[in-house]
């Protein structure tokens, strides 16, 4: 296992956060890439991808690419196949019929915990503690979220679009929450204690 310290601003080849100075990094080679710096709270998620670590005697295994993922209920209209649906139980709330921003809002959180974002945003937690949390859906025909993250010294903007080849990926950062636009302040969601991201829709 080759272990360096970071000596030049570079960035974690997975999460994109910026490394400091002195933090520790392991080198990865992606299938289709170049050798990259990657954070130790991105370490499993390199492995799991299967991409080669510097020094490893062993070939790269290839990520299970047929894990199960929690299908999305406009995912099944483009390849034909439809998710039967959960039976209800008696001990469940039961949930009133979503609007279209509301569902917008819960497939974009499913859609974050199935991410690599995820884990990155797990990590810091343990360190900055809860963060605040904010979705924002924006007008217009693209059903598009916008996912903030924010601790007194460093936040994360998301933005995910739902019907995008790209579904998610980070667009902001920065270190003061005076630097969000009051929009982006709204904090309608939270983390569970598994790091799933939980929307704030009022059940019944």
């Amino acid at each position: 296992m080759i272990v360096k310290k970071v000596d030049t601003l570079s960035h974690c080849g997975i999460c994109e956060r910026t490394l400091l100075l002195g933090e520790r990094t392991w080198r990865y080679l992606p299938f289709d890439g170049d050798w990259v710096d990657v954070c130790a709270l991105c370490t499993d998620e390199a492995n799991e991808h299967g991409w080669a670590r510097e020094g490893s005697p062993t070939a790269p295994v290839v990520g299970d690419t047929r894990r199960r993922r929690r299908r999305l209920p406009h995912l099944g209209l483009l390849d034909g196949r439809r998710d039967e649906p959960a039976p209800a139980t008696a001990t469940e709330p039961m949930l009133r019929r979503l609007t279209a921003a509301e569902q917008a809002m819960a497939d974009a959180a499913e859609l974050f915990d199935e991410s690599p974002f995820r884990r990155t945003i797990f990590g810091i937690g343990r360190s900055l503690g809860e963060p605040r949390v904010s979705l924002l859906v924006l007008s217009g025909t693209n059903h598009e979220v916008v996912i903030t993250v924010a601790w007194e010294i460093s936040w994360y903007q998301y933005r995910v679009g739902l019907e995008s080849s790209q579904p998610i990926r980070l667009v902001e950062r920065g270190y003061e929450i005076d630097e969000l636009d009051p929009r982006f302040k709204d904090w309608n969601a939270s983390f569970d204690a598994d790091g799933r991201l939980a929307p704030d829709i009022p059940r019944l």
